[in-house]
């Protein structure tokens, strides 16, 4: 594999040319790398004459030749050096070696963080039109302090350093295979992605089940399962890797909407979706699924369910979303369950995935095999069949009696929010892995789609929390409504430096009242919290409150005076403060003209400094829109006619299409999923179209190849003399397993993680911290890590059981 890697600095010297030049040095077995340097080119000139530069000319054909690009950049004034900048223009103007082309971005800096920054504004102009690299996600190779990083001999003296770089490298050697097969692998792949009469084309399967369900989330895995009990063979795939899997369900808080009287709850929905329709047809399925949800929790997944509203005794904030617009007729009718007394805490999804494992004699699984296309009879357009990619080779999967799309929104495709949504960047709240591949699946099909720019969101204030990089997802989302960030000398302003809402409203699920409706606002590219020193110690005090969270401070720039903090956030330092005396006058009057906030929330800032500010993000918890479906869960064309064998589920296309109660997308993953499942497992006769592709096979088998199933896949772990295994599932994911070393008086000597399928952004500090707490105080019982409760005790429970194990033996 040939790889090029360009030194983003003209500077004559570099730390990133250093590391450009250990990363060629020490993986040459594993690819080879030419380093390109910018030196010569010229500052971008559009007026040039017409043809480029021959230094861009001969940069811009090496790129063309390569597999892959390394872009190394430094990070001057939190940016990216302007020569790169103007390189990369170059390469956007009249020729585009960077389209569609695979790229990684690294960088050194002399500065502890890195060039975070940089590389954050470099991914942004990558993706940018014009250029439209495919820039590697996540990755992110952040070399700080590099002045004493390299050794005499310009080599990196850190081997953690050394390992991150080299998980880093494989990941993008993995991106590049994928990324270069996805575009063209296969006589069939070519035939779909052309339209090409198929008739001519040598259509193959790799292997033929009677349904496909795409996306092991609560909708995938229910459909899955309703599937198979009606004796279907399933595939079901999921995109993210094992562990991963869920969608939002795995995040979700847990909670299933129900209800009791079924003319109340239809009122109810109805004035939760005006002035907007939902299909009646789709509504009543749906109506209809809330009054039998507490018997379909009996019957399906075996619990006795529990009644937020009638038994909750926890925090009032739960009970309270159970009647989410309490003003609306009908809204006594709604209740939330749970599986258990608990909330937040992965239950339900649990379950759902369990049931899957418990028939994975029916049921295969595939992990981090993301779907490239569906195949359809090129005459009637019935879906067939899928292309999913396994382990990097496109394999052609076909479907006797259904495909069936669950694969969730598209909170993390930033084209489709700024095409659908019409707004910037915004933080998912669940899962990363949800990109929009069932939009384009649907379009692709020809499907209508429907209600493209309704989305939730959660937070403070209007669904608002601290900023954190793109990619990441945003923290503390479910810690709705901390007073201190409303009460007393404080105040929310927009991209203007202005108030732009009521602090003090709390939302519901991101939709705020506005003039008759709640909506969620028109999102602030930098919407930022402003207060003073007695807010600070104030919310200092109350940092431990339930809802709120510690870390808010030590996200918190400060300033001796208010201009001097707007230009640190960016803001116009006249604006904001013209904002905050207007604040302090009607702070002081104990009245809000404009936005009528409580007058008990009211005090004026400080006339002295310092200042704080915390610039916030709207979060994203889900997207709603998708293709439009009837009753049954089939998908249909714009004409209204059913697209044959396609069927949808859970989030994508689900049926709220303005004010949403809390509930209502995991009890429409069971409905939806129960209904699609079990639609696309009917038999379709041969006289059905596109039953003329499919090999002939006894229902319930597939073939023509056994591709496996990732649930086969299990792992045998040893013990020698003086260990233990211990097991715990009351984590986020799935088991947990621990091995424990004592010595001869049973005291603990090591704990190892063996596996752990536990979400990475929230667990990795309770699993590097735990073992350790535990071998120095000699027991399972420590405390917990904040922010990571699930996952630390989830690890106390498996070393709990592990102690069992070794005390059973004793005995």
């Amino acid at each position: 594999m040939k790889l090029i890697g360009i030194v983003g600095t003209n500077a004559q010297h570099s730390y990133n040319r250093w590391l450009l030049q250990y990363i060629q040095q020490h993986f040459a077995a594993q690819f080879a790398l030419d380093i390109c340097e910018i030196k010569a080119i010229p500052m971008f000139n559009e007026n040039h004459p017409a043809a480029d530069p021959d230094s861009v000319t001969q940069l811009a054909q090496t790129i063309e030749e390569a597999d892959g690009v390394i872009f190394a950049t430094p990070e001057h004034n939190h940016s990216i050096p302007s020569a790169l900048k103007s390189v990369i223009e170059w390469l956007s103007y009249r020729s585009h070696p960077l389209a569609n082309k695979p790229v990684m971005i690294i960088g050194a800096s002399y500065h502890p963080q890195g060039s975070s920054r940089a590389q954050l504004q470099l991914r942004q102009i990558l993706d940018s039109p014009g250029v439209n690299a495919l820039v590697l996600p996540g990755n992110e190779f952040l070399m700080g302090n590099a002045k004493t990083a390299f050794d005499a001999h310009r080599q990196i003296k850190d081997p953690a350093t050394i390992d991150f770089l080299q998980q880093c490298l494989t990941e993008f050697l993995k991106f590049i295979q994928t990324n270069t097969q996805a575009d063209t692998t296969s006589q069939t792949a070519a035939t779909v992605i052309h339209n090409e009469p198929l008739e001519t084309a040598s259509l193959h399967w790799d292997a033929v089940y009677d349904v496909v369900v795409l996306g092991f989330g609560g909708a995938g895995a229910t459909a899955a399962r309703f599937a198979a009990d009606e004796g279907a063979r399933v595939l079901l795939t999921d995109a993210a890797p094992q562990g991963h899997e869920g969608g939002n369900t795995r995040y979700a808080h847990q909670l299933i909407g129900s209800g009791t009287d079924l003319a109340q709850l239809r009122a109810y929905h109805q004035q939760l979706a005006a002035p907007l329709h939902v299909d009646p047809a789709v509504l009543e399925a749906f109506l209809e699924g809330l009054v039998g949800m507490r018997s379909y929790l009996q019957k399906y997944l075996n619990i006795e369910p529990f009644s937020i509203k009638q038994q909750w005794t926890g925090s009032t904030g739960v009970k309270a979303i159970a009647q989410e617009y309490p003003e609306f007729a009908g809204s006594q009718s709604y209740d939330l369950l749970t599986v258990h007394e608990g909330v937040a805490d992965a239950a339900l999804w649990k379950i759902l995935r369990q049931k899957v494992l418990d028939r994975k004699k029916q049921i295969d699984v595939w992990y981090n095999a993301p779907v490239r296309h569906l195949i359809q009879d090129p005459v009637t357009k019935t879906v067939i069949g899928v292309q999913i990619e396994r382990e990097h080779v496109v394999r052609q999967i076909g479907a006797q009696n259904g495909v069936v799309l669950a694969t969730g929104g598209f909170e993390n495709n930033q084209q489709m929010i700024e095409d659908y949504l019409q707004e910037p960047y915004l933080a998912p709240v669940g899962t990363t892995y949800n990109q929009g591949i069932g939009i384009k699946l649907a379009l692709e099909a020809g499907a209508n789609l429907s209600h493209m720019r309704s989305y939730e969101s959660l937070g403070q204030f209007h669904g608002l929390s601290p900023r954190l990089p793109q990619g990441q997802r945003s923290q503390h989302a479910t810690n709705i409504n901390w007073p201190a960030l409303y009460t007393g000398s404080i105040l929310v302003v927009g991209d203007d430096g202005t108030r732009y809402f009521k602090e003090d409203e709390i939302n519901r699920h991101g939709h705020i009242f506005n003039h008759g409706f709640w909506r969620v606002p028109l999102a602030q590219q930098r919407p930022t919290l402003i207060f003073d020193q007695v807010q600070y110690e104030q919310i200092h005090q109350e940092q431990h409150n339930a809802n709120g969270f510690p870390e808010l401070l030590a996200a918190a720039t400060s300033a001796s005076t208010l201009a001097q903090l707007a230009q640190q956030v960016g803001l116009d330092p006249q604006r904001l403060q013209t904002t905050v005396k207007q604040f302090n006058h009607d702070a002081a009057a104990k009245v809000d003209p404009e936005f009528h906030r409580a007058a008990a929330t009211l005090r004026p800032l400080s006339q002295q400094g310092p200042y704080y500010a915390v610039v916030l993000r709207q979060n994203l918890l889900n997207t709603q829109g998708g293709a439009q479906r009837n009753a049954r869960c089939e998908v249909l064309a714009p004409n209204g006619q059913v697209i044959g064998h396609l069927y949808e589920a859970g989030e994508l296309g689900a049926p709220f299409v303005n004010q949403y109660v809390a509930g209502g997308n995991l009890a429409d993953c069971l409905i939806s999923g129960k209904i699609a499942g079990q639609n696309a497992a009917q038999v379709k006769t041969n006289s059905q179209p596109g039953t003329r592709w499919m090999a002939t096979k006894p229902a319930g088998a597939a073939t023509t190849k056994d591709l496996g199933s990732d649930l086969d896949q299990a792992t045998d772990f040893t013990t020698q003399a003086h260990q233990y295994l211990g097991r715990s599932t009351v984590g986020m994911g799935d088991e947990l397993i621990v091995r424990i070393t004592v010595d001869a008086k049973q005291n603990l000597q090591r704990v190892e993680v063996l596996q752990q399928n536990e979400s990475a952004d929230v667990s990795q500090e309770a699993l590097r911290v735990l073992p350790q707490q535990m071998v120095t105080q000699n027991t399972y019982d420590v405390d917990v890590i904040s922010g990571a409760t699930a996952t630390s005790k989830a690890l106390k429970a498996a070393v709990q059981d592990a102690l069992k194990q070794m005390k059973a033996e004793v005995k």
